[in-house]
């Protein structure tokens, strides 16, 4: 075994947040920490992936202890790497311009206020400003028809802006997604297995890119429907949500380890 093999990282977990490690309604993670004990005593690293900006993630990061790993911010727009400076690339004021150009009823942050966005997440203020600096792309909320709906996300394609949908939140961004960031984070750390978790469709495309893929359980909002037949019987799906099916599934998964 050369050396570079010797010191691979053993194991690299893939992680969205809210609903998934985090709690849906209170946004915590205690119920968490034995998967996570798990992932320290081997030596694995965690990256958080979420729709969350980097300032917000900075702050988990720091609660949780995974400082030396980098993060997926903002649904895969962009990645905060360890020790190096915030990318210079904003997005965020062009994709304000398209929006004005499409047709009405989608409520992004941006038209909110911080005590707006703290009223629909459950965010304190404190944390709402923080959720409000985004660099990449809008969460927010379809308030309109079902038709007009429809109409919105054909318009919002015909001008490069792509729509997923979150445990929460319907989020627009210029196409880039958590797999395309997860590419990369392999890439450049080249661990020997990859584990991806998730409650929520725009988490599908993470779960099926990772050596094992985990549907956590989202009884409050719209789940993962079932992957194709040859893929789905790689899906671990768990009975519990939010942080204690996270923390059963690490220990299910790392059990041979």
């Amino acid at each position: 075994m050369n050396d570079s093999a010797a010191h691979a990282l053993p194991l690299l977990v893939f992680s969205d947040l809210d609903g998934t490690l985090l709690d849906h309604h209170d946004y915590g993670w205690d119920a968490a920490k034995p998967g996570l004990e798990r992932l320290r005593g081997l030596g694995a690293g965690l990256i958080l992936a979420s729709s969350k900006t980097a300032e917000e993630i900075r702050v988990l990061q720091q609660e949780m202890g995974v400082t030396d790993m980098p993060a997926i911010v903002e649904n895969g727009a962009g990645i905060l790497w360890p020790g190096k400076p915030d990318s210079n690339d904003d997005d965020y004021n062009r994709l304000r311009a398209v929006l004005e150009t499409l047709p009405k009823g989608f409520l992004g942050f941006g038209d909110m206020t911080d005590l707006d966005v703290a009223r629909e997440t459950g965010l304190s203020p404190a944390q709402a400003t923080l959720a409000r600096r985004r660099r990449f792309s809008e969460p927010g909320l379809w308030t309109g028809s079902q038709a007009g709906l429809q109409a919105f996300l054909k318009e919002a394609a015909r001008n490069g802006v792509t729509a997923r949908q979150g445990g929460r939140f319907l989020t627009l961004s210029f196409g880039r997604t958590k797999a395309d960031a997860m590419a990369e984070v392999i890439r450049r750390l080249k661990p020997i297995r990859t584990i991806a978790l998730g409650d929520a469709p725009n988490d599908a495309e993470m779960i099926q890119t990772a050596d094992q893929g985990v549907v956590v359980a989202n009884p409050d909002g719209p789940s993962i429907p079932p992957f194709p037949p040859e893929i789905e019987t790689q899906i671990l799906r768990t009975t519990h949500s939010g942080p204690q099916g996270w923390s059963e599934a690490i220990l299910t998964l790392t059990s041979d380890l």
